[in-house]
């Protein structure tokens, strides 16, 4: 689904990334893992347009996208989640999934004047939808919260439930177990299980705990200093020589990745 070719992002003359090349496949779930200050978010930022390369290319199915600007992508179905939640904290939770879909008719003044049958369908049509979302995530007792009252692992769970008020293909969740508790984070790794299996969402996942890593990810990249070191199952990451020194600075084989988590 998502190729990158030689990807590199400079800051100065910092290499944040430094010709990393990978394939994501499609219905996959792919972990992407390294020690701080690798370039995994970087390389986030680049592929979903938040950031532009300094060179290299993005394909998604075969097409070109490198440089697209997010809302373009958002539109292709290649949607992104972040470290910090970015919730609407004065907005319900509901409310906050039913901003998500694009193009809605009231957004159009012309339509709030000549068209308020085509809005009260819609709308009603996107709260329905949202609904059955926090139904999902399991967070439908939520619906009337403001947003910015919920936990940090309530956060997460309404990021992700965002990606699914529009048609996602690919989603790139970033350190989604960030401040999350054990239990959340279990339900969060149930949500994500059940998207991929059940609906054919493609995730890519950037975190640090190898627990959940081991659960939800094959394969599993490594990065260190803006490369790619190694791709292929946990347990071939963590045997991987070049692996180990990136994050323990040694090359001892007894000891593996998932001493430092």
């Amino acid at each position: 689904m998502i190729e990158v070719k030689d990807l590199r992002k400079q800051f100065g003359g910092f290499h944040a990334v430094d010709g990393a090349s990978l394939s994501i496949n499609e219905g996959s779930i792919t972990g992407l893992i390294g020690p701080n200050g690798a370039g995994k978010t970087t390389l986030f930022n680049v592929i979903a347009g938040v950031l532009p390369p300094t060179s290299g290319q993005v394909t998604m199915g075969g097409e070109d996208i490198t440089g697209l600007p997010p809302h373009e992508l958002f539109e292709k179905g290649l949607l992104r989640t972040f470290q910090i939640a970015h919730e609407f904290s004065s907005m319900t939770v509901r409310e906050n999934l039913m901003m998500v879909p694009g193009a809605q008719s009231g957004e159009s003044l012309w339509n709030t004047w000549f068209h308020r049958g085509q809005i009260a369908l819609e709308e009603a049509a996107t709260l329905k939808k949202a609904d059955e979302v926090l139904e999902f995530l399991t967070i439908d007792h939520l619906k009337n919260e403001k947003a910015g009252n919920l936990s940090g692992g309530q956060k997460k769970l309404l990021e992700l439930g965002r990606t699914m008020m529009v048609d996602a293909k690919i989603v790139f969740l970033d350190e989604v177990g960030a401040g999350v508790n054990r239990t959340l984070l279990n339900t969060i790794g149930d949500a994500i299980i059940r998207l991929n299996k059940e609906r054919g969402y493609t995730f890519v996942v950037i975190e640090h705990d190898m627990d959940f890593i081991a659960r939800l990810c094959e394969p599993v990249i490594c990065m260190a200093e803006g490369k790619v070191l190694a791709q292929g199952t946990l347990d071939e990451i963590k045997a991987n020589e070049h692996v180990i020194e990136a994050y323990l600075g040694t090359g001892l084989k007894n000891k593996t990745v998932g001493a430092k988590k």
